[in-house]
């Protein structure tokens, strides 16, 4: 059975749900993720974003991301909150931040990413694989 992946802003204006699978969880510490969050790092999981239904209204603001690669961050326009991610180089997957989801107590991040720019204030994992930038995809 799949994990519900199901969430929302703030303020409620925007909500959203997913029940297919996670395709993954992680940390990211890149310079970008520390900007939007507000903090060290950011915790998304990624879902397909066919299975990914969002109702009401989602502002993204588009980056170039340390690796060179197009992000779009997508925030609700009522009340701030960060919700999602949709990296260009991975146009199937939607990432939604960790801490919009309505029970969180399920996620554990696999993978730290961008580790060379994680501020020597902000605590990693022992136990996750690490990867100093972006690991190459799968299988390539």
């Amino acid at each position: 059975m799949a994990t519900l992946v199901k969430g929302g802003c703030a303020c409620g204006a925007v909500r959203y749900e997913s029940s297919a699978d996670p395709l993954f969880a992680g940390t990211c510490h890149c310079r970008d993720c520390q900007h939007a969050s507000g903090g060290g790092s950011a915790y998304a999981v990624g879902v397909p974003k066919n299975g990914l239904k969002i109702t009401g209204e989602v502002r993204y603001h588009e980056v170039t991301a340390e690796s060179g690669n197009k992000i779009s961050r997508g925030f609700c326009t009522n009340c701030g909150s960060p919700l999602f991610v949709r990296p260009a180089v991975m146009p199937d997957a939607v990432l939604v931040a960790a801490g919009s989801l309505d029970d969180s107590s399920w996620y554990k991040p696999g993978v730290e990413l961008f580790t060379s720019s994680a501020q020597p204030w902000d605590h990693l994992s022992p136990d996750l694989p690490k990867f100093p930038k972006m690991p190459p995809p799968q299988g390539a």
